[in-house]
């Protein structure tokens, strides 16, 4: 039997630490059910324990929803009761029914391998398994399973139930649909789901790796100092490119700038520096962004203007919600109107 993902009301999520209990929030939150399991074998007066912190956790992160305005207390009592904490015998009664089933034991080998063996035993052969590693590639993991087709990588950011993003790798065993299924799903709950090859670093740990780092070497260096470069990222950087992309971005001010700024620092500072191989190719093939109608995406089609002026719509309301756009000043500036002859 296949499952729609309009379909999907009870979700079920392995391994109750601080990630699991934000996959879990995001789908009460959502409207689903949530059993989430506590994989980590306890005496039954640690297992109560455990079930009682891991909901007032989730019940903390929903009170701080309901001090941002976004829900009222009775919502969030209704959400918390849609999520079930169970052990691993409270759980396998349920598990044949699973639908799908999102896995978030600790990033250890041994660990996963013991969490699918006993997950495979119990959940029907077209169950979905996720595996939220940050660190395992899909291909090691998916021979951990049974029915290899329905299982993939599915990477959620902290705090997982505040961050939009859920980047998802799979392999060419992974059955198409089962991929297609998933994505639903998580933009059913508001999710914004990516796709990535089985490439270590996913796409933002391997960009962030990178940047922060470069920002750790500028402390070390004595470019400037952790505050003023902290502040160039949050009133600069990141600004941007929570609106445009880095490769649209790169398409907007043109692919020559980021090669001949790339040479220059890297005769400057370091090698490390030198422009990526399809830059160059790029500028060998005239590729360079909406000047030319084409650069990492193609604006053939585009009415370039109305893509741009609603580009900047919403980087002025980023602006205007965190108080950070210019105010313009109505008054005469007497100075500059008299001081010409």
């Amino acid at each position: 039997m296949t499952h729609d993902a309009a379909d999907v009301k009870h979700v079920h999520v392995l391994g109750a630490g601080r990630m699991g209990q934000g996959i879990a929030l995001a789908f009460a939150f959502a409207g689903l059910r949530v059993t989430l399991i506590d994989f980590k074998q306890r005496d039954a007066a640690a297992r109560a324990e455990f079930a009682a912190a891991a909901l007032g956790e989730i019940n903390r992160q929903l009170q701080t929803e309901v001090d941002f305005g976004r829900i009222d207390t009775r919502d969030a009592a209704v959400a918390l009761a849609r999520v079930d904490v169970l052990d691993r015998a409270g759980a396998e009664a349920a598990l044949p029914d699973c639908e799908v089933v999102f896995e978030a034991v600790p990033e250890v080998m041994a660990a996963k391998q013991q969490a699918f063996a006993w997950l495979c035993a119990h959940v029907s052969a077209d169950a979905t398994i996720a595996s939220t590693t940050s660190t395992f590639l899909v291909t090691d993991l998916q021979r951990l399973v049974t029915q290899p087709r329905r299982f993939v990588n599915a990477h959620w950011l902290n705090p997982a139930h505040l961050m939009p993003l859920v980047e998802i790798s799979r392999d060419d065993r992974t059955d198409p649909s089962v991929l297609a299924r998933l994505k639903a799903l998580l933009r059913r709950i508001g999710k914004a789901p990516v796709e990535c090859a089985p490439s270590a670093g996913y796409i933002v740990p391997r960009l962030q790796a990178l940047v922060m780092n470069e920002a750790a070497r500028m402390v070390e260096e004595g470019v400037a100092s952790a505050q003023d470069i902290d502040t160039a990222v949050r009133t600069g950087f990141g600004l941007r490119f929570s609106v445009l992309g880095l490769l649209e971005f790169i398409d907007w001010g043109g692919c020559d700038i980021l090669y001949y700024a790339s040479h220059y620092l890297a005769k400057e500072i370091d090698s490390r520096f030198e422009p990526a191989g399809i830059i160059t190719r790029h500028m060998d093939e005239g590729r360079d962004g909406i000047r030319t109608g084409k650069g990492f995406y193609d604006y053939a089609d585009v009415e370039v203007p109305a893509y741009v002026k609603h580009r900047l719509g919403e980087f002025g309301r980023l602006l205007e919600h965190l108080g950070l756009a210019s105010r313009y000043n109505s008054a005469l500036d007497v100075t500059c109107a008299t001081s010409n002859p």
